[in-house]
C-alpha cells in the first residue's frame, strides 16, 4: 500500500517495460570491477548504470545521460537523498533557459521523478524522470535519470556516502568485457519499487518531461 501522504510511483505511457530497450531493463548481470560492493557504476557510453553486488555480479538499470557538450565522468558521492524531490533549476541552468520555473514541487509532475540521488557538492543528480521513453538516450543536462520504478530500487540499496564512478562516454570497454553475453538472473524487487505504479496524465507531466531541462 502507499502511503495516503505519497503519490505512487508512475511512467508515463502506461509502465516503463515497453518503452526502455530490453537490454537496458533491470537485470542481475555477470559483472567484472574491481570496485567494492555497493559502489555504483555509470557507463556513459552504453546508457546503463551498474549496482555492485559482489561476488562478479551487479544489478543493471538503464538510464538516459547527458546530451552532446554535457556529458562528465569523476567520483562522487552521494550527499543526500530525497523521495519526490521538490526541483529548483540551477542557476547555470536558468542561464541557459530562462523561462524555467525557479521551483516545482515534488510529484508524478515534477521531472526529477520519484526520487533523487544528489552527487557531492555539484549540480549533478541521479533521479528518476516522468518519460521513460529518455531511457538509453544522450538528453539531459547532465544528470543521471532512470524510470520511477527502477530509482525507487536503486534508492532502497544505496546510503549516503555511496561512492558513484562516473565513466567518459569513450570508456566502451565494458561492452568489450562481454557482459552482456554471460547469462542474466532475475532481480528481486525491492520493497520500495514494489508499490502501486499509476498512470500519470499528460497535463500532469507538464510537457516538460520530454525536454532536455534536467
Amino acid at each position: 500500500m502507499v502511503a495516503p501522504d505519497q503519490p505512487a510511483l508512475s511512467d508515463e505511457g502506461g509502465g516503463s517495460s515497453s518503452v526502455v530497450p530490453e537490454r537496458l531493463r533491470r537485470a542481475v548481470i555477470a559483472f567484472d570491477t574491481r570496485e567494492a560492493p555497493g559502489t555504483v557504476i555509470i557507463d556513459t557510453g552504453n546508457t546503463a548504470l551498474y549496482y555492485v553486488l559482489g561476488q562478479g555480479r551487479a544489478i543493471r538499470y538503464g538510464v538516459g545521460v547527458g546530451r552532446e557538450g554535457f556529458t562528465w565522468s569523476g567520483v562522487q558521492t552521494i550527499s543526500r537523498k530525497a523521495e519526490w524531490p521538490d526541483w529548483h533549476p540551477p542557476t547555470e541552468m536558468i542561464a541557459r533557459q530562462p523561462y524555467l520555473p525557479r521551483f516545482m514541487a515534488g510529484g508524478p509532475g515534477n521531472p526529477l521523478g520519484a526520487r533523487a540521488m544528489y552527487l557531492g557538492s555539484s549540480v549533478y543528480r541521479i533521479h528518476g524522470t516522468n518519460d521513460p521513453s529518455t531511457i538509453g538516450k544522450f538528453v539531459s543536462s547532465g544528470c543521471i535519470r532512470l524510470t520511477n520504478e527502477d530509482v525507487a530500487d536503486l534508492f532502497s540499496r544505496v546510503d549516503v556516502g555511496t561512492r558513484v564512478v562516473v565513466l567518459p562516454k569513450g570508456a566502451s570497454h565494458f561492452e568489450a568485457r562481454g557482459l552482456e553475453a554471460k547469462r542474466m538472473l532475475t532481480v528481486r524487487p525491492s520493497a520500495a519499487s514494489a508499490r502501486p505504479i499509476a498512470t500519470t496524465s499528460g497535463r500532469q507531466a507538464m510537457n516538460l518531461s520530454t525536454s532536455a531541462l534536467y
